[in-house]
């Protein structure tokens, strides 16, 4: 994890697999989510990869027949063991899509499998001409388990997702953003300082107001408008009676800018 003021950010860190995710690697990307998740001190969290890459999914060496067991091998637990084993990758993917403040994938390379879910379950993506992303699952025979099948069609829509999901095709950068699944696309060299300017502009925001419209927006994909109209009205509310608000007012007064602590 690094820190740059309010922001946070997880990097996957093993370039010589792409920043695939051994059972290591799960665990620590679970407590990371975790921890900036709960940090008040971090308004936004970014999630990116090293090496050129997003992060290429689950590491096949821990798979049926990989040299190092991890917890998608079948093992002496059976399916059981197997559907337990997918813990840690619903604390991941429940965790950033949870989290109460904003969230922005930062995309360099290829995300697949896995990866893609992680890009997928943030609120924000940008990404360098080189992103690229596959539901690669079905190449090897699995159904998709770490969420894609939830979150590509609100994503994407449903006859796109359901391309992806039964041909296993790469969907490039380019079209990725076209279809406004990547709000930003940027050559690579420019990627990590466009992102961090977007979540700077986010992170000196009223975080009270952030956490209430992530909220909502997510919940309202399951609500009636009559429903959602009368959460809305209890969450401003909140935000009518806080001392952001009254911060923000006295600042566009004084026509300076405002500072909001989350009160």
């Amino acid at each position: 994890m690094e820190r740059s003021g309010f922001i946070g950010i997880i990097r996957l860190n093993r370039p010589e697999r792409r920043n695939a995710m051994d059972g290591a690697t799960l665990d620590a990307l679970g407590n990371a989510v975790e921890s900036l998740g709960t940090d008040d001190d971090v308004r936004v969290v970014i999630i990116t990869g090293s090496g050129g890459s997003f992060c290429a999914g689950a590491d096949t060496d821990e798979m049926l027949g990989g040299k190092n067991p991890g917890p998608h091998a079948l093992g002496d637990a059976g399916t059981e063991g197997l559907r337990r084993g997918f813990k840690n990758a619903q604390r991941v993917i429940l965790g950033i899509h949870k989290m109460e403040k904003p969230t922005i994938a930062m995309v360099d390379g290829a995300a697949v499998g896995a990866g893609f879910d992680i890009a997928c379950a943030c609120d924000i993506r940008t990404g360098s001409t080189t992103a690229r992303f596959m539901s690669a699952f079905v190449r090897i025979g699995l159904f998709p388990g770490y969420g894609g099948t939830w979150l590509y069609p609100r994503l994407l829509g449903l006859g796109r997702a359901a391309e992806l999901l039964y041909t296993g095709d790469f969907l490039e950068a380019d079209e990725a953003h076209k279809a406004r699944f990547l709000n930003r696309l940027e050559a690579p060299e420019a990627l990590e300082e466009v992102t961090m300017k977007l979540a700077g502009k986010i992170a000196v925001g009223p975080p009270i107001a952030h956490r209430l419209a992530k909220m909502m927006m997510y919940r309202g994909l399951d609500m009636d408008l009559d429903t959602a109209m009368q959460m809305a009205a209890a969450a401003e509310s909140i935000t009518l009676s806080s001392a952001d608000h009254a911060e923000g007012l006295a600042a566009a007064r004084e026509r300076r800018k405002p500072e909001y602590r989350g009160a």
